[in-house]
């Protein structure tokens, strides 16, 4: 897919006119994922079950929205990793039943945005959090996943692959006609300098956390591509919307949301960019 349409495309949404008419058919789609397809802190929570935290102003609400499908299941739930795909998943007010439940053979379009829970987005948040605290200028949190001399994030990021493989290899099964769209993380921090403390990570360890990240989306990437789905890569358009950014200008919020949002995690803005380009994406390939 080539940037500049993208880009172009996302110009026009930015006008907030409806682009439903120019994609190209969907009629049945159902949307799995974890928190950044679900949407937690973002108005309206839908409650179905509440610990899910699924808004129904997330991406996939608003591109079923714009392709104005007949049918729309939405059976992402924040915390969500691939075991919960094929296995009930415990919340508050749960379970959320196994999403791949949701599939079935009339459905034509597939959204999924998984894995960053695989490597443990939220321990590693907390524990970079609390090793910044020891050392702000240096990287004590990449000193501590590497003192075995192994990189432990890398290696986790190498072992999500083949799940996330299993859960397109799922989904082709049950749904043999949809087509699929993997959907990547937006950028969460800058690539060089952070902005501790309001995102409490040491200087080095910014970059670190940044360099996984673009691991984690580029092994995504690469799963998706030889299982025969499309990549949606909102990092790649979300430099200079991270959560160090200004409030009006971000799409991740820092650990104090100043915008309605769980921390680190998207905006209504961020949700609203993702879903244009996972509709861009839906309408430029075949």
């Amino acid at each position: 897919m080539r940037p500049a349409a993208l880009v172009l495309i996302l110009t026009v949404l930015a006008t907030f006119t409806v682009p439903a008419s120019a994609a190209p058919p969907a009629r049945d789609y159902v949307a799995l994922g974890d928190s950044y397809a679900a949407g937690p802190g973002i108005p309206i929570q839908n409650a179905t079950p509440p610990g899910c935290a699924r808004s129904d102003q997330n991406y996939p609400a608003q591109l079923a929205r714009w392709l104005k499908v007949d049918t729309f299941q939405d059976v992402s739930c924040s915390g969500a990793t691939t075991v919960h795909m094929t296995a009930p998943q415990q919340v508050s007010g749960g379970p959320n039943p196994p999403q791949l439940d949701a599939l079935s053979p009339k459905i034509d379009l597939v959204t999924l945005t998984i894995g960053g829970n695989d490597i443990g987005f939220g321990e590693i948040l907390a524990r970079c959090g609390q090793e910044g605290a020891k050392d702000p200028t240096g990287n004590p949190c990449q000193r501590y996943y590497t003192q075995s001399g192994r990189d432990v994030l890398a290696d986790r990021v190498a072992a999500v692959a083949p799940k996330i493989a299993r859960t397109l290899d799922g989904i082709k099964k049950r749904s043999p006609h949809a087509k699929i769209l993997v959907v990547g993380y937006l950028r969460i921090l800058p690539p060089h300098t952070g902005c501790w403390p309001a995102v409490p990570f040491a200087a080095g360890d910014t970059a670190y956390f940044d360099g996984v990240e673009r691991a984690l989306n580029a092994t995504t990437a690469a799963t998706a591509h030889k299982a025969g789905a499309h990549f949606v890569d909102p990092y790649y358009f979300s430099l200079n919307h991270d959560a160090c950014q200004p409030r009006d200008r971000r799409w991740v919020e820092p650990l104090q949301p100043a915008n309605p949002a769980a921390p680190i995690h998207p905006n209504a803005a961020g949700m609203r960019v993702v879903a244009g380009l996972t509709w861009a994406t839906h309408l430029l390939t075949r």
